[in-house]
C-alpha cells in the first residue's frame, strides 16, 4: 500500500510539530496531509505559530494516530520546500466537513505549504 493510499483510507488524528530558529518547539492538531506525489505532501496552514516557525526553520514532523484500541499510525519527517498564498487552491484542497474550523481561522490568511517527505516510520518502534 502506498503512503497516499494509507492516508486516504486511514481514520485518526494528526499532530504537526515545528520549531523556530532557536529550537523552541510547537505542536498543533492537523488534518491528514494532501499528497502531491509519494514524496511530496501539502498542508493548509493558517498564519499561526506552526507556519511562522517554518519561516525560519523548514523542518517539521507529523504524527498520525489511527482510530482504535492499539497504537497504530505513522510518523513523517518533513522539510518545507515552498508555499502558496492562493485562496482558490486552499478551497479546492480543503476537505469539506472533516475538521471543525473556528471563526478566526476562516477569516485569516491561509497557505498551502509543501513538504518533502524525508522519512516515514511507524507510530511505535524503529524500522
Amino acid at each position: 500500500m502506498t503512503l497516499s493510499d494509507y492516508f486516504e483510507k486511514a481514520k485518526g488524528k494528526g499532530i504537526i510539530g515545528t520549531a523556530d530558529a532557536k529550537g523552541k518547539v510547537g505542536m498543533a492538531v492537523y488534518a491528514r496531509p494532501h499528497f502531491i506525489n509519494e514524496k511530496t505532501v501539502a498542508f493548509i496552514m493558517a498564519d499561526r505559530l506552526m507556519h511562522k516557525n517554518l519561516q525560519s526553520n523548514p523542518s517539521a514532523s507529523y504524527l498520525f494516530v489511527e482510530e482504535g484500541p492499539s497504537y497504530t499510525g505513522k510518523r513523517l519527517y518533513l522539510t518545507k520546500i515552498k508555499e502558496e498564498k492562493d485562496r482558490d487552491l486552499v478551497n479546492q484542497l480543503r476537505r469539506k466537513g472533516c475538521c471543525p474550523i473556528d471563526e478566526s481561522y476562516k477569516q485569516g490568511q491561509r497557505f498551502v505549504v509543501y513538504f518533502k517527505v524525508n522519512k516515514v516510520l511507524p507510530l511505535i518502534g524503529p524500522k
